[in-house]
């Protein structure tokens, strides 16, 4: 075992399951708390996984088959010791916001679409993983993450509030539901009412008194319990009826329309993202707190081969879940063994306790859902924003109605655009630094403490340059020139942050404004990249007049340059008076 954990072919599993090389190497110590961490991720991921099956708008069945395979999966392949992947209630949320309009009300239908939308979630997050593409996961700023968790929460939480009280909606979107939401009270279903409003007090005093505690598995079978003895179906409470262990019938596939395939193909690149990204959140804050690295493209990999086995497994999409991690590392768990030992646990429910869950109330799932939904809420972070970041604020805003209006996909859709927009008008139109020098001689920005040098302009444009902000470049500097008070003889602009490749606009531009400020008699100075810069004028055989551009090496230098050529010139004064 020793020379084959040394060997080559070793070294390439555990590079790409980097989760066996933890198992083979366990501690025994780690195994009463992987055991202990392992029955509280099962008691927690049961309740859950039936309830984000309902959200899905799939049969419960597909819940567990969701939280069985991906779990075992992820705990091979992921970098991540204390991540616990499964159903997600934003990602639910989008699944089914897809998915519904498509299938109509066909439920066979509907959970071939969410099988197959899951694979290729799986198959992008493989590809991307590939391609080292883990920098995704900054893809999808905070403001408009928070915005898109507030939106998808108040959303499913409308949606569920139906299903907690007994009745249903007379219209699909969000704002018509909270608008006609008093005209329901009158045909609010006592029963149906009480029984949430039981399983609400379970949760919230369960959280306060005993907060390790499976809450919803304790709501699950104290009311499944009273289910099963009342009979609560004769009092029209609504069950969740026979659980079958059956797959999707293979005859159906012969008739299923592949057109449809091409309306999943968008929708499940979205989703890949959001998934990923809201995963590796939950990946960096446990890794940072207990003290490990992660790997975002070997993470991107893992949970693309998660939701490649939740598919093949006829479960749905999964994604890393903060609260079950929280649980999980909460109750000490070391290794990824927790995830296999809660995988055994559920699948030994879906073997032997099937029976059991048909009397689940539905109701009971839905306060669940709400509950969840409710940790996702986070208004103080927009309005941290709103003090102190106000592009932050427009944007998260901006994400968070548009969710609400015209629904999650378009919304989210919307939102990623806002930010590309506003990234795009940073780097089309971004802020830019006169600089000056201080009393020890440290170059700042311009302000009390900070004057400029005599004569001299230094320029920090904090952006890179390309072809669409070169203009803008060349206008601010000739109008900082034209508009000082006193006559400009340099100028020396930080190269560092705005030639950070090679663009021939930009060094096309670059020749234009030398011409421009020669013109004006002054000398353009580049500070930093110097090498890089000659070469780079040099291969696009941009030649420069020599007498009006300098290159140097930082902007120290380039400042003693400037104050050696202006004690020159006032010697050369003096002696021709």
């Amino acid at each position: 075992m020793g020379k084959f954990k040394n060997s080559r072919l070793f070294q390439k599993i555990t590079a790409w399951m980097p989760g066996l090389s933890t198992l083979l190497s366990y501690k025994r110590e780690y195994l009463s708390f992987d055991i202990k961490a392992g029955l509280s991720v099962a008691a927690v991921s049961l309740p859950v996984s039936i309830a984000y099956a309902e959200l899905t708008g799939v049969g419960a069945i597909a819940g567990l088959y969701s939280t069985i395979l991906p779990l075992i999966v992820y705990a091979l392949m992921g970098s991540s010791r204390q991540l616990i992947v499964g159903p997600d209630t934003a990602t639910c949320a989008v699944v089914a916001a897809v998915v519904l309009p498509l299938a109509a009300n066909d439920p066979i239908l509907r959970w071939q679409l969410v099988v197959l939308l899951t694979i290729m979630i799986g198959i992008w997050c493989i590809i991307a993983g590939k391609l080292h593409l883990g920098a995704l996961a900054d893809l999808l700023s905070q403001p408009i993450l928070i915005g898109l968790l507030n939106g998808i929460s108040i959303t499913i939480m409308v949606d569920q509030l139906a299903k907690t009280l007994g009745f249903s909606y007379d219209y699909s979107y969000l704002i018509e539901r909270v608008v006609y939401l008093p005209f329901k009270i009158p045909q609010i279903h006592i029963g149906t009412a009480l029984v949430s409003f039981i399983t609400l007090c379970i949760l919230v005093a369960l959280k306060r008194l005993k907060p390790r505690y499976p809450a919803p598995l304790f709501a699950v079978i104290i009311l499944t319990f009273f289910s099963w003895l009342i009979d609560f179906e004769q009092y029209n409470i609504h069950i969740i009826g026979q659980v079958s262990s059956d797959f999707i019938p293979a005859e159906s596939w012969l008739n299923f329309d592949k057109g449809l395939m091409r309306d999943l193909v968008v929708p499940s690149l979205n989703i890949a993202i959001i998934c990923f990204v809201s995963m590796m959140i939950t990946v960096r804050s446990f890794a940072s707190k207990n003290n490990y690295e992660t790997n975002a493209d070997v993470e991107f990999k893992a949970l693309g081969m998660a939701n490649i086995a939740a598919g093949l497994s006829q479960g749905f999409v999964v994604s890393g879940t903060s609260s079950r991690t929280a649980v999980n590392d909460a109750n000490g768990g070391k290794t990824q063994l927790v995830s296999i030992i809660a995988a055994i646990l559920i699948g030994l429910v879906v073997l032997f306790f099937l029976a059991p869950l048909q009397y689940i109330p539905t109701s009971v799932l839905g306060v669940i859902l709400i509950y969840s939904s409710l940790s996702l809420i986070n208004f103080q972070t927009i309005w941290r924003f709103f003090k102190f970041d106000r592009d932050a604020f427009y944007l998260s805003v901006s994400t968070l109605v548009a969710v609400l209006i015209i629904g999650i996909i378009p919304g989210m859709a919307l939102a990623v655009l806002l930010g590309l927009f506003l990234f795009l008008r940073r780097v089309f139109r971004p802020k830019d630094q006169l600089l000056g020098i201080d009393a020890s001689g440290r170059i700042h920005s311009l302000s009390q403490d900070v004057q400029p040098i005599k004569n001299t302009l230094i320029y920090r444009f904090n952006s890179p340059l390309t072809y669409f902000n070169i203009a803008y470049f060349k206008r601010r500097i000739v109008s900082y020139i034209d508009e000082a008070d006193e006559p400009i003889n340099y100028v020396i602009v930080d190269a560092i942050p705005c030639f950070t490749y090679k663009d021939v606009s930009v060094l096309s531009g670059i020749e234009e404004l030398v011409k421009s400020l020669k013109a004006r008699d002054v000398v353009l100075i580049l500070s930093g990249r110097r090498k890089t810069l000659k070469n780079w004028f040099k291969q696009m055989n941009i030649k420069l007049d020599q007498e009006f551009i300098e290159f140097a090496y930082d902007l120290y230098f380039a400042v003693r340059l400037v104050q050696s050529k202006e004690h020159m010139e006032n010697k050369e004064d003096d002696i021709v008076n």
